[in-house]
């Protein structure tokens, strides 16, 4: 296990260096990743130590990184490729949706890659702070995961890394160096397995279902109501969005009967509506009120702090609408 806590995005950084150092078949590439160490600095020094034919810089080419990584992948290598935004995947969706996604269920290859970046609001602008998950949640073949701490982040990539299709691989750029999260991390034989849930706090008052950065506000609003209503409320982190853990979702809402759903992409066509549907179908029988939600607005992301700010739930958004259904 790791001395000394670790942020975010050194957890990244270290999952990265472990696969890398146990497999030489994985690679990674991508924009800036080798001789400046990428945008973020999550690669830095690792041209140095694993070399220019692991480590590979490419032109501002979205498609051709993504292509790439897949033609590599289908000569037996294991390539992650960076998004320096994930804004920006949008180049290169035909090769993930319509090839990479379809090609283990057209003639039984493998497509073993992970494309991996920073998304959502963090000081960015409409071009660098977008949720994606929503454009890709609906294509079968691919799996979607956003971790929320930086335990998470290094369990969650190590298993993506080692999943033999490809994995869209989600990092909110506002929890990389967030002091919060510094903890200490998994030993290198540790990995997650994608399509689990975790309970990130107990209750049966309310079930909150939520992932990303929004685990932590979501926490704040659970903590908050538990002192001034001592009301519990059981916060669901869903850790991989595609495959969703119905398990857990159902459980949470059988046992609490009451059911908010959280997240920062926007509410039309955003993840909520898909849990709410499934929470209908399996478990209204169970439910004492409305599943409600609280997302971001629907517009562009703001460049303005304080319009950012209107633009994303803020814990006063959750302890609201969790009183609401509360009082129901």
């Amino acid at each position: 296990m790791t001395q000394t806590p670790s942020t975010f995005l050194e957890a990244v950084r270290e999952a990265l260096w472990e696969e890398m150092t146990q497999d030489e078949r994985v690679f990674l590439i991508g924009e800036d990743i080798g001789v400046y160490g990428g945008a973020f600095k999550v690669t830095q020094g690792f041209l140095e130590h694993f070399g220019k034919h692991r480590i590979i810089d490419t032109p501002i080419a979205e498609g051709g990184i993504i292509g790439a990584a897949i033609g590599a992948s289908l000569m037996g290598l294991r390539p992650v490729a960076e998004m320096q935004f994930m804004d920006f995947v949008s180049c290169g969706f035909d090769q993930l949706t319509n090839f990479a996604a379809k090609v283990h269920y057209r003639w039984g290859q493998s497509v073993p890659i992970v494309v991996r970046g920073p998304v959502g609001a963090a000081g960015g602008g409409p071009f660098h702070s977008q949720s994606v998950e929503m454009y890709f949640i609906k294509t079968p073949g691919l799996k979607v995961v956003e971790p929320s701490t930086a335990a998470d982040a290094k369990l969650l990539l190590k298993a993506a890394i080692r999943d033999p299709n490809p994995v869209l691989f989600l990092e909110h750029k506002a929890l990389y160096r967030a002091p919060q999260l510094r903890e200490l991390l998994p030993g290198p034989d540790a990995v997650a397995e994608l399509g689990r849930a975790a309970t990130r706090r107990a209750g049966n008052d309310l079930a909150l279902i939520t992932y990303g950065a929004m685990v932590h506000k979501s926490l704040e609003a659970a903590e908050q109501i538990a002192r001034e209503d001592g009301a519990q409320v059981r916060v669901i982190d869903l850790r991989t969005l595609q495959p969703l853990d119905d398990e857990a979702i159902f459980e949470a809402a059988r046992t609490c009967a009451k059911v908010l759903i959280v997240h920062e992409d926007t509410r039309t066509a955003g993840l909520a509506g898909e849990i709410t549907s499934r929470l209908n179908e399996h478990c209204f029988e169970w439910l004492d009120a409305p599943v409600l939600r609280v997302t971001a607005n629907d517009s562009p992301v703001p460049y303005n702090k304080t319009l950012e700010a209107a633009f994303l739930p803020q814990t006063t958004d959750i302890v609201a609408a969790a009183r609401r259904l509360l009082r129901y």
